[in-house]
């Protein structure tokens, strides 16, 4: 076996985590075919395939499934190693987590103003906001609440707002009615918390249905499947915003309200490292209220921005 390089283990964390190039490719900002190929060389490498795939789904091989904790408690050790380093040289990069979002411009937002280290373990909004409490990460960009907030001794600020939509068969595209929808709620609370407080307090005030699942799907395949049985559109989750939908299943807007998602920048009330600080004022900047401060929008009654909206 030649020598495989970390950025090659990454690659695959990245592709093992979200089952699929087009969403991976984007999280690690390469391209397509470029990260297919560094795939490829690794299986060759390693002498074994790591993903099953056709031309609608990834899949994880029995080898691929088996190497995923050994590659990240791998990769876990050399980002410890270089932060080790780093400190033995005076300095140390600001860490930040995520979900499944960053702004776009990130990194020339903090330009000048700190050394950015981007963590690629994708865990949970609730998950990424205990790390910053406990020191593992100085920044996360996750969903959460007040009460979670100044519980975990956290400054949340607003970074990103998504507007959610129904998923629907057919081809009528027109709006659809709150109350007039379904909503997934999955028994899985250690990968799916804050989806589903969020989702609980939504039907609870709009009046949509709540749909009990416990087969993980909230994104991906398997939330198209079960929007293909339901009766009613379904909402869809910030996890799924760019994922292109099949021919036959449609995009419709939500009104009576409109439903909201909220991203927050969040790190240590009583942080003392001045370039996390400056950091983390320099990615809020100019964002303003994102829209919320308009009639008819819906954010959940402990949301931080609940006060923007109408």
């Amino acid at each position: 076996m030649r020598n495989v390089e970390l950025r090659q283990l990454r690659y695959f964390l990245a592709v093992a985590d979200e089952l699929h190039f087009g969403r991976a490719a984007a999280r690690l900002l390469i391209a397509g075919p470029s990260l297919s190929q560094q795939i490829k060389a690794l299986e060759r490498d390693l002498g074994v395939p790591l993903f099953a795939r056709d031309r609608r789904t990834v899949a994880l091989t029995a080898a691929g499934a088996a190497l995923v904790p050994e590659v990240r408690a791998l990769l876990e050790r050399a980002d410890e190693l270089q932060r080790h380093a780093r400190q033995l040289s005076g300095s140390r990069p600001v860490r930040i987590g995520y979900v499944n979002w960053l702004p776009p411009d990130l990194t020339a937002r903090t330009a000048g103003v700190a050394q950015i280290y981007m963590d690629a373990w994708v865990v949970p909004s609730h998950q990424q906001a205990a790390r910053v409490a406990d020191g593992s990460l100085d920044l996360a960009v996750c969903w959460i609440r007040k009460a979670e907030a100044a519980q975990l001794g956290l400054n949340a600020r607003l970074l990103g707002a998504d507007r959610l939509y129904a998923v629907a068969v057919g081809t009528d595209t027109s709006p659809v009615r709150a109350e007039d929808i379904a909503v997934l709620v999955d028994d899985d609370v250690t990968s799916w918390q804050s989806w589903n407080d969020y989702a609980e307090e939504f039907a609870k005030d709009t009046g949509a249905r709540v749909r009990r699942i416990h087969n993980g799907a909230i994104t991906g395949p398997a939330f198209f499947d079960h929007v293909r049985v339901c009766t009613t559109p379904v909402l869809n989750s910030p996890k799924g915003q760019t994922t292109p939908l099949p021919p036959d299943l449609v995009q419709r807007p939500v009104v009576s309200p409109e439903v909201w998602w909220t991203w927050s920048l969040v790190r240590r009330e009583d942080e003392e490292r001045a370039d996390v600080i400056a950091a983390a004022e320099a990615i809020v900047r100019e964002v303003g209220d994102l829209g919320l401060r308009r009639d008819g929008v819906w954010l959940p009654a402990d949301d931080p921005y609940r006060a923007l909206g109408g």
